[in-house]
């Protein structure tokens, strides 16, 4: 209310409108919540529809047999195992040191290196992993003839392997060494060390420190590409895990050697992931 006067007359009543009170909205954390929860809703239906729905009895019979299983131990280790990590290795080794080469001719200040570096990244990142794999095991003694590979099946897949690794590493070395700070190189020159000492003692030790996470990613890309080795004729003996449970699976006319041989895999990969998550953690608290 106010009470007004004009002049000498009545005082005057007026009535000031009553404020609206503001609304009461949701808080953003009770917004979170609710939709956190509404997701976790949805998961736990899901769940339990497949777990519902699913036929069990029939998914052990095909994909768990334990008697199946046991006869499938121990070649699977002894030989799928042993000949997936010896492709691995031996394409990670060749890749290695062709991605250095490679790296290190993508950044030398002659145009040749640099067009043939280009041309190298640019061919065996684009074409499809089998191709290559054909290329290797038929194209090489076609173009070539009477010239074998040395080390046979495990050098046919080494070279695979390594040829289009060397591609993908080149361009992981190359980051490396770029982001090494130019006065390191700078310094070492000052100090009277040519260029090559400079690199291979003050630049390579400190960028191998800082590609040490994505090169142990690669790792593991190889240990599953591996794979493609079947396309090489290879015999009984040189079987890598996805060529024994793919034939065990046919002979037994079960999916569960696909399924060990998957497991298998896993026991190669989760450890080199775990270790890769590790070490890019260890660099980040290193950078801070």
């Amino acid at each position: 209310m106010d009470w007004s006067h004009a002049g000498h007359g009545p005082p005057v009543v007026t009535a000031e409108p009553a404020q609206a009170s503001p609304p009461v909205g949701m808080s953003p954390r009770r917004r979170r919540r609710l939709s956190l929860g509404a997701q976790y809703a949805l998961f736990a239906v899901i769940v339990a529809a497949v777990v519902l729905l699913a036929d069990w009895p029939t998914l052990r019979l095909n994909f768990a047999n334990w008697g199946v299983a046991k006869e499938l131990f121990p070649d699977i280790i002894t030989v799928g195992l042993r000949n997936t990590a010896v492709y691995t290795a031996v394409g990670f080794g060749l890749g290695l040191a062709g991605g250095l080469v490679v790296a290190l001719m993508r950044l030398s200040s002659a145009p040749p290196y640099r067009w043939f570096a280009t041309a190298y990244i640019e061919t065996f990142r684009g074409l499809p992993l089998l191709l290559i794999f054909i290329f290797v095991g038929v194209g090489v003694p076609l173009a070539f003839p009477g010239t074998t590979i040395p080390g046979g099946a495990v050098g046919q897949a080494g070279l695979a392997l390594g040829l289009a690794a060397a591609a993908y590493m080149a361009e992981t070395i190359r980051a490396g060494i770029q982001a090494v700070p130019k006065g390191q190189l700078e310094a070492a020159r000052s100090l009277g060390m040519s260029h090559g000492r400079a690199m291979r003692s003050i630049i390579l030790p400190q960028a191998f420190r800082i590609i040490i996470p994505p090169l142990t990613n690669e790792l593991v890309l190889l240990c599953k590409d591996s794979s493609l080795v079947l396309f090489l004729g290879i015999t009984l003996e040189q079987r890598e895990l996805t060529k024994f449970g793919r034939d065990l699976a046919g002979q037994e006319g079960n999916t569960t050697p696909i399924i060990v041989a998957g497991i298998c895999y896993l026991i190669i990969t989760i450890p080199l992931s775990l270790l890769a998550r590790r070490l890019e953690a260890r660099q980040r608290r290193g950078q801070r």
